[in-house]
């Protein structure tokens, strides 16, 4: 009896995730819809947060994820992988978030003639630097904040790919689209990211090194090689910022 209960217990860990959802789908089975929550439910939270860029609302976000698989658990089908049914439920609600949100912002702001939305984007990022102890967190805050105002179609792949450390073809099938459009956007994200981060990457390393000659010569350098700079920066802001 031992013998058995062992070898149903071990069948039970061992299935895959498309074989719990499966159960989930046929059985409305609570156990295995469980199991899932809980092995899943810090990368869709994580996602979550990097694509609004609000962690309070990422757990709303994270916890309607969860409810959307359930509800839609007829749905699933086990021709493909449960991670990226996963993947597109939690993106498409991002999304639905980030335009709720552009649509409050169109109400609510009247930009003067003449004002770019970049130009009023720039002057938020433009806060109060950090304390001198928090100054090594600074590559992190600025990578984060011009995440934040990519396009959500540029975000994306940025986040899959340099956050989640997704192959390209993994984030090619979660959005439904050739191999080629995610590189040529993960492209267009980086040269981006470049174009809103050197100038205040420069800055930090002229500030910072005012009476060096040799540095501000690397300064000059690293203008001449945005994308570089960029992924670099993208680096240090995914191991130093804490979300």
């Amino acid at each position: 009896m031992k013998g058995l209960a062992f070898s149903t217990l071990s069948l039970l860990c061992s299935r895959t995730d498309e074989e719990a959802m499966w159960r989930v789908k046929t059985h409305d089975d609570h156990h295995e819809f469980s199991r899932l929550v809980k092995r899943w439910e810090e990368p869709i939270r994580r996602l979550c947060t990097r694509m609004t860029g609000d962690p309070h609302r990422a757990e709303d976000l994270r916890q309607e994820t969860f409810l959307r698989l359930f509800e839609r658990r007829k749905e699933y089908q086990m021709t493909g992988r449960f991670s990226t049914y996963l993947w597109r439920i939690a993106l498409n609600l991002c999304y639905d978030e980030l335009r709720r949100r552009e649509r409050r912002l169109e109400f609510v702001r009247d930009p003067e003639p003449g004002e770019a939305a970049g130009e009023a984007s720039d002057s938020v990022a433009e806060g109060p630097g950090p304390d001198a102890r928090a100054a090594q967190h600074e590559e992190g805050e600025l990578v984060r904040q011009a995440l934040d105002r990519l396009p959500e179609i540029y975000r994306t792949v940025i986040v899959l790919r340099h956050y989640e450390d997704m192959k390209l073809a993994k984030i090619a099938e979660i959005l439904e689209i050739p191999e080629g459009t995610v590189n040529s956007r993960m492209a267009e994200a980086l040269a981006r990211l470049s174009r809103m981060l050197e100038p205040k990457l420069a800055r930090r390393a002229g500030t910072g090194n005012q009476r060096s000659e040799v540095r501000g010569h690397e300064a000059e350098a690293s203008r001449q090689e945005s994308v570089n700079e960029c992924e670099q920066a993208m680096i240090l802001g995914k191991k130093r910022l804490v979300l």
